[in-house]
């Protein structure tokens, strides 16, 4: 009989013992998925850009092509596309003004086409470069519709006024005048957002901006641009030195082959600047959301108006870009 006990309670002690269950694992929660951040009302201080908190900070962006050549891409659904596939936090909206079909033979289309940009943006709380996309000196043309986006937009932080996207061959004093012309209008309608001027030989000699500076104005910002094949160590030590002597640098177009806008990505000199821009908090735009083949349009034609591309209609350059996009996340 007592062997019998003994035998029971073996029996009942291993069934006790097998249904206690194993210790729960510890919940594990996931990090937060990154954000694309928006900063409020932009500001300059110290040579730096700013958000409305006075902490430096970068935009990174593409700019549309020119809007007469590829209007198709200038919706609200390709902006919203930019913003969560790409994660942009800044589109340039690229006005063309001289060539034929551009702003100066329709200015109706070219404003409808620049405004659908503006407002999505807007919508999106994402930055917007309105840009003047000439290579030309039109101040009257230039009074007018800047006037205009002032009085129309100015009171959104998300707008920012780029003067005069590539002087080529006006010399820094006529460029300079023209820039403070167009300032004293738009700062009539807009006292605070920010206005992107722009410098000689494309926008490359930003050393003589740094010796004769816009003076008495706040919140403007000088445009560099490069083409990383073509502009390599030079031009860098010659924004470095900008950088240096307090010159606020803002890059509105930028890509990673030649000055062409074709021939091959220079992958090397691309991660130069990438890294340059973020070690110096230089925001930047780059080129560009279009179907032309070459290399710097991002997009093949088969790609949608509207967004929603595939990775198979994202041209290399599209890709690189979208890689470089990721750091806003962070």
């Amino acid at each position: 009989m007592k062997k019998i006990l003994i035998l029971v309670g073996l029996i009942l002690s291993s069934c006790s013992e097998a249904s206690i269950p194993d210790p729960a694992p510890p919940i594990i929660t996931p990090e937060p998925a990154g954000e694309v951040q928006y900063f409020g009302q932009l500001k300059v201080a110290d040579g730096k850009l700013t958000d409305s908190e006075g902490e430096p900070v970068i935009l990174r962006g593409v700019s549309f092509g020119w809007h007469n050549w590829w209007p198709r891409f200038y919706n609200t659904s390709a902006v919203k596309f930019l913003k969560s596939d790409w994660n942009a936090n800044l589109v340039r909206a690229a006005m063309g003004v001289g060539p034929e079909g551009a702003y100066l033979d329709n200015p109706e289309f070219a404003l409808q086409k620049i405004k659908a940009v503006v407002e999505a943006a807007i919508a999106e709380d994402m930055y917007v470069i309105i840009d003047w996309h000439s290579h030309e000196l039109y101040p009257e043309d230039a009074k007018a519709f800047f006037i205009e986006m002032a009085q129309t937009y100015g009171d959104n932080p998300h707008v920012i006024y780029e003067l005069f996207n590539e002087p080529d061959y006006e010399t820094w004093e006529e460029v300079k005048a023209y820039s403070e012309e167009i300032i004293a209008e738009i700062r009539k309608y807009d006292p605070d957002n920010l206005i992107l001027v722009g410098s000689p030989t494309w926008s490359q000699d930003i050393h003589l901006v740094a010796q004769n500076p816009i003076l008495n104005q706040e919140n403007i910002m000088y445009v560099l641009h490069f083409y990383a094949a073509t502009h390599k160590d030079y031009l860098r030590e010659r924004a470095e030195k900008a950088v240096l002597e307090g010159l606020p640098i803002f890059v509105t177009e930028c890509a990673g082959m030649e000055a062409t806008g074709d021939g091959p990505i220079d992958t090397a000199s691309w991660n130069a600047w990438l890294s340059w821009m973020e070690s110096r908090k230089i925001s930047f735009a780059t080129w560009s959301i279009a179907d032309k083949d070459e290399t710097c349009s991002m997009l093949l034609p088969a790609a949608s108006s509207d967004g929603n591309w595939t990775e198979s209609q994202i041209k290399p350059w599209g890709a690189a870009v979208k890689k470089a996009l990721e750091k806003n996340l962070e």
